[in-house]
């Protein structure tokens, strides 16, 4: 193995792209075989980028909250072709916008007031996981809101009830659109184990791999390790420091987004992808998934127009699966066929390769950069695997 390809790369992305700071982990078969990190976490530059430093982690949390739901399914408590209603009872009767939701834009939110027809099709776990039950991203409903004026400190139960008066923008199982599906399976997680969203993370996850630092509450302890979050302006091709939240979505004190609530360090979060990628099992021992399941996450749900869909813009070689891309072309990248994985809003990427027990995380944390997403991580993909291979 030899990597100085990628760390040449990786040095010369603060002056390429003015990246702050980042991160790089990589493992093999239970060993850390490349860890190298570039800049500084402080908006002041005077902190270097550490081993200890904690960040939002966005939407790479849909990894984990995947994970959470497989071990449900796995032990036989929900099925992936099983409705939502099953058990969120809210779920049962649910509306389609009357109108054709691609005219509408790729930002249109339905309103209550939307002509709408009764749903054919039932919202199943397995659309909630591929962002295909027609659900939108949009926090700020009618309907999150006017539960919020009622109840400013609402459940993730609570929410995702509001969440299912709105009208749905497609059929269910028909499409795809990035939404709030996986914030619906956080509930599902909750009424089927019995447990709040963050508990059965600790209990289930992260205590058995032995993780400490990653977490959907961090101490004040842990927030004075935040790295700097920044936001990228285009227009002037600056690198903004921002004053951020200690969530990613504030919706209320006690709602835990499925989709983007974790934050915490990168050794931790990559400690949950190097177990996937060694079949389920961390480098304690300790078994989190079966081998079996982990695989299922190598198949893709998304086919026809829904890929289509979800591959505008980027992803050529990827579809969407289990609430992960899933590589399925090999006309792009080094890395195999059924390698998969997700990224997150401030710039983390992450990539599973259960077939040679590879995983990756890059952690940067810069907010509205796609050019990260289309350039910087597949870029770090294949230099990881060159340098594997030589």
């Amino acid at each position: 193995m030899n990597f100085h390809l990628l760390t040449q790369y990786l040095d010369s992305l603060p002056e390429e792209y003015g990246i702050p700071g980042l991160d790089v982990i990589v493992s093999k078969d239970h060993e850390t075989v490349y860890r190298h990190s570039v800049g500084f976490s402080d908006h002041l530059c005077k902190r270097p980028v550490s081993e200890k430093d904690f960040y939002l982690f966005y939407s790479c949390t849909k990894v984990v909250t995947m994970t959470a739901m497989m071990q449900l399914i796995e032990a036989g408590k929900a099925s992936l072709y099983d409705p939502v209603s099953r058990f969120l009872p809210e779920w049962e009767y649910m509306t389609v916008i009357n109108a054709d939701w691609k005219t509408k834009g790729p930002s249109f939110n339905p309103k209550l007031s939307e002509p709408s027809h009764f749903a054919r099709n039932r919202v199943r776990i397995i659309d909630c996981m591929s962002m295909m039950a027609g659900l939108t991203y949009d926090t700020h409903s009618e309907a999150i809101e006017a539960l919020l004026r009622e109840k400013p400190d609402a459940t993730t139960r609570e929410v995702v009830a509001a969440i299912a008066r709105m009208p749905l923008l497609y059929e269910p199982g028909t499409h795809y659109r990035y939404s709030l599906g996986h914030d619906v399976i956080a509930a599902v997680i909750e009424v089927i184990s019995g447990e709040r969203y963050s508990d059965y993370l600790n209990r289930h996850i992260f205590e058995p791999l032995g993780i400490t630092e990653l977490t959907c509450h961090p101490t004040k302890e842990q927030l004075s390790r935040m790295s700097a979050l920044y936001t990228y302006k285009p227009e002037t091709h600056e690198m903004a420091f921002l004053e951020y939240p200690t969530c990613p979505f504030p919706v209320s004190p006690n709602y835990e987004s499925g989709g983007a609530e974790l934050s915490g360090t990168a050794e931790s979060y990559a400690a949950v992808l190097e177990a996937l990628a060694n079949g389920g099992v961390g480098r304690n021992g300790q078994r989190i998934l079966r081998e079996e399941s982990v695989l299922l996450f190598t198949h893709s749900v998304t086919t026809g127009e829904a890929l289509q869909e979800f591959r505008v813009g980027r992803f050529l070689e990827y579809a969407y699966g289990l609430g992960v891309r899933v590589k399925t072309e090999q006309i792009l990248g080094w890395s195999p066929v059924g390698e998969f994985g997700w990224d997150g809003a401030a710039g983390g990427y992450g990539v599973i390769d259960p077939m040679n027990h590879v995983s990756i995380f890059y952690v940067e944390h810069v907010l509205n950069f796609f050019e990260g997403y289309s350039v910087i991580h597949p870029r770090v993909r294949d230099l990881v695997y060159k340098g594997l291979a030589r």
